[in-house]
């Protein structure tokens, strides 16, 4: 038998002679409507197709010896910046005290005169030059304490500063630098004096080990007494310096890099899934007090997030792109060569207290007492959670779902189509039988 009949026994489509077939008015509008119809569908498969959204994921943090930066913008109108000091402190046993990289304070005009910014400068505001103009057989006197390792001249205090970091080595109250021939040279007791009325705005970032830890702004040097973190508080409670309080305004209080804007205005969207990322909950926290003596703590609990981009993993994206933390610059840990970000979430509790003691009546808790006794401050203490969000941007349908749906569309539309064509043919030739009659 020829091949050709072999096949066309096989033909699932049979044909009609033209002559055979009859074209209606009706039979062309449905046409032209279910032609119309399937367009639509098709667009809309099409968009379906090319849609991006978040899928998140939970999974167990495996990073090991990673750290993570802290970005920070806080006001405090009724304290000047030369009496603040930054440290932070972590399970690991590692101290950052007095942390001055990455980090600047800006000094801001009482807030009667409308707390407009006056300076900018680095968080090192201590580090005086005015020993340079000394003899160069010039050693100063240390007035007690050993001189500091990181004196400029070794075995000698140049500075008003240096003394007051050996000051600090040994756990001795500095006060005012009163008697001391290089804080009298610097006008170290003038300069907290034209302070005292004025506030302070520390902003910047700094990195830290991904452990459990805190850090906390407090006023006057630290130092560790036995077992014990404590700073020096004359200045802070000398009544001739001023009515200082630790009333704040947190600005911006965030664990990682920030999102670029064009990611967040992606992932905010209506058709995205990740709607609530990144919202920090002490953005634009303030807190006001009238004490000197209070006590204001936050406890944060950090959740690593990662954010990767539409075919990440066409691109073979490496944990340790990036290199060393310690070889990226302060804002850019985080974002790796693919698009992919790495940052955190956190969930906040705080809590504030009286130094004095006494009960949290005006709170409206009357039955809640507070300890006497502490550092007057505000303190941030975190912890790491052990889970990991991933949020992957994913399209909805693949490229064989997407044809899929175009040929159900195609096949679905054309064959309600024709009955519909069928219907209304019957149902227009048994009403012509009905007239002839």
């Amino acid at each position: 038998m020829p091949a050709k009949s072999r096949f066309t026994r096989l033909d699932a489509f049979t044909k009609t002679v033209e002559d055979a077939r009859v074209r209606t008015t009706s039979g062309g509008i449905v046409t032209i409507a279910s032609l119309l119809i399937v367009f639509w569908l098709v667009w809309g498969e099409w968009s379906d197709y090319r849609r991006v959204v978040v899928h998140p994921e939970l999974v167990v943090d495996k990073g090991r010896g990673e750290q993570m930066e802290i970005h920070l913008n806080i006001t405090f109108p009724r304290i000047p910046c030369e009496l603040l000091t930054l440290d932070v402190m972590d399970v690991s046993g590692e101290q950052q005290t007095g942390v001055k990289h990455g980090i600047q304070k800006v000094q801001l005009a009482p807030a009667s005169e409308g707390g407009r910014p006056l300076d900018a400068r680095a968080l090192d505001l201590h580090a005086e030059k005015s020993a340079e103009h000394l003899g160069p057989d010039y050693c100063g006197e240390c007035y007690g304490p050993a001189p500091p390792e990181s004196a400029s001249k070794p075995g000698c205090c140049q500075t008003c500063e240096e003394v007051r970091e050996a000051y600090a080595a040994v756990s001795w109250a500095f006060g005012k630098g009163e008697g001391v021939a290089q804080c009298e040279r610097e006008h170290y007791s003038e300069r907290l004096q034209a302070q005292r009325d004025q506030g302070c705005r520390i902003e910047g970032g700094f990195r830290v080990n991904k452990v459990i830890g805190n850090f906390h702004i407090a006023p006057g040097r630290s130092f560790s007494n036995g077992m014990m973190h404590v700073h020096d508080l004359a200045n802070y409670l000398d009544p001739t310096q001023g009515d200082h309080t630790f009333t704040h305004t947190i600005h911006y209080l965030r664990f990682g890099p920030q999102l670029p804007d064009d990611l967040t205005n992606r992932v905010g969207g209506k058709t995205m899934g990740w709607t609530n990322h990144h919202l920090n909950p002490l953005d634009n926290t303030e807190q006001i007090t009238s004490d000197a003596a209070f006590n204001y703590m936050y406890f944060l609990k950090v959740v690593s997030t990662s954010y990767y981009p539409l075919g990440w993993k066409s691109r073979g994206y490496s944990a340790d792109q990036g290199g060393s933390s310690d070889l990226v610059s302060i804002g850019q840990h985080g974002f790796g060569q693919d698009g992919s970000l790495e940052t955190h979430q956190y969930s906040v509790t705080s809590h504030k207290r009286s130094l004095k003691g006494g009960s949290d009546s005006q709170e409206g808790h009357k039955e809640r007492l507070h300890a006497i006794g502490g550092i007057p401050g505000v303190f941030f203490s975190y912890d790491i959670s052990p889970m990991k969000v991933i949020n992957r941007e994913e399209r909805t349908k693949s490229l064989t779902g997407f044809l899929t749906g175009v040929c159900a569309v195609v096949g679905g539309t054309l064959t309600v189509a024709a009955a519909i064509d069928r219907g209304v043919y019957e149902g227009a030739t048994r009403i012509k039988k009905l007239h002839q009659r």
